[in-house]
């Protein structure tokens, strides 16, 4: 009897299809995973930063470079031309106001002196002969007035004797008229007389205005010029050290040239250098810290320029309370700018992460510590050591702050 043979389900062959079809559709699933980016990377743990998320005390602030500065600086400039013939002191000597430093001499200048001296003395020459004789014709004047004046008197007493004896029939009538006469006529010399004295009067006084103006304005040329020709030396402004002195005896110096300057010691203040984009947010009165030999010192912004140049602006800072011991003129600082008062915010520390997200996302540890994950994130304000936290995280929150760059798009990695 013929025993019926059962066929096969699945013959080796459809067995080795399925296998093929599972392994296509594995690799598939495995290539699909790894261009969405949710693949997973095996990292060390020390090899990266972990940085647990905390609540603290924030104040924005930017790191910038300062040079220690005088208080005060007084540039020296040549405020007249000449050869310098010579030096009283060196760079670096410590003056006091008004002494002298270095003596130019300009022949020009100074044969200008003498033409200026002389020519006021000539002034001087001229209006003194011109007042003398302003007053001897004055003294003339007065002398012919009082000649008229004098006639003028014996005429009026001839007029009046001979009135009363006309009056008396004692003399003829010619000789009354004449006398008469002869007083009208004194009358006007007197007149005239008087007109003449006041009118000479008038034009010596304006005369001798006229020349006292004159050589006022002839001495005031000429002690001009003899502060130009003391402009030859060079004196201290004020007290204090006198630096970068650029002049060698024989020297051909140009007016306006910088001979150097000098610096107050009294004091210091800081010229801090600033991106421009902060431009903006800088103003007077916001302070700075920087750290000296393991002391907190505190810097006040006095002054903003606001002139850019090559992307960068400048203020100038002073100490605030005590000033570092030792502190030396042309000193580097690094100082931290606060741009914000303090506040209480949720912190996370800055790291190499910040280039390759923007502050978009992280990576944040797992609770047991085996892997982190990518979460978005949204980052404020920032100052030197953290970034602000205002979405995405929590205090007590792990996260991965170094560079991200080895990473690639894996969507997490596995602590080991």
């Amino acid at each position: 009897m013929d025993v019926p043979i059962q066929k096969k389900k699945f013959s080796s062959k459809k067995l080795g299809l399925a296998a093929g079809i599972l392994a296509i559709i594995a690799l598939i699933v495995y290539v699909i995973l790894q261009t969405s980016g949710g693949s997973k990377l095996n990292v060390e743990k020390e090899r990266i930063s972990i940085h647990t998320v905390s609540k603290d005390v924030f104040q924005e602030n930017i790191p910038v470079n300062g040079i220690v500065l005088p208080i005060t600086t007084i540039y020296l400039d040549a405020l007249e031309g000449g050869r310098v013939e010579e030096k009283f002191v060196e760079d670096g000597a410590m003056m006091k106001k008004g002494e002298p430093i270095l003596r130019l001499s300009n022949t020009d200048l100074e044969l200008s002196l003498v033409n200026q001296e002389t020519s006021v003395y000539n002034l001087l020459t001229q209006m003194q002969i011109s007042q003398n004789a302003a007053r001897q014709n004055t003294i003339n004047r007065q002398n012919q007035f009082t000649d008229v004046e004098n006639s003028l008197i014996e005429a009026k007493r001839v007029y009046d004797l001979n009135k009363r004896l006309y009056d008396k029939g004692a003399i003829g009538r010619m000789d009354y008229e004449s006398s008469e006469n002869d007083y009208n006529y004194q009358k006007e010399r007197m007149k005239l007389a008087e007109q003449v004295l006041s009118e000479d009067s008038i034009s010596s006084k304006l005369e001798i205005n006229q020349a006292r103006d004159s050589y006022a304005r002839t001495q005031s040329a000429l002690e001009l010029m003899r502060k130009k020709v003391g402009d030859l030396v060079v004196r201290a402004p004020i007290d204090g050290q006198l630096t970068s002195l650029d002049a060698e005896i024989g020297q051909s110096i140009t007016k306006g040239t910088r001979l150097g300057q000098v610096d107050v010691t009294s004091g210091y203040k800081v010229r801090v250098d600033i991106d421009e984009h902060y431009i903006s947010r800088i103003y007077n009165g916001q302070t700075g810290t920087f750290t000296l030999n393991g002391k907190t010192y505190t810097l006040v912004i006095k002054k903003v320029f606001t002139q850019v140049t090559n992307g960068r602006f400048q203020v100038d800072m002073k100490f605030e309370g005590e000033t570092p011991e030792g502190i030396r003129r042309g000193q580097n600082l690094q100082i931290r700018v606060a741009l914000s008062a303090e506040k209480e915010a949720l912190l996370v520390a800055k790291g190499g992460f910040f280039q390759k997200t923007g502050g978009n996302w992280m990576f944040k540890v797992s609770e047991d510590g085996s892997t982190a994950y990518k979460v978005d994130v949204r980052l404020g304000s920032q100052n030197t050591e953290y970034y602000e936290v205002l979405e995405g995280l929590n205090p007590g929150d792990k996260v991965v702050t170094s560079s991200y760059d080895s990473f690639g798009d894996v969507e997490e990695l596995i602590l080991k």
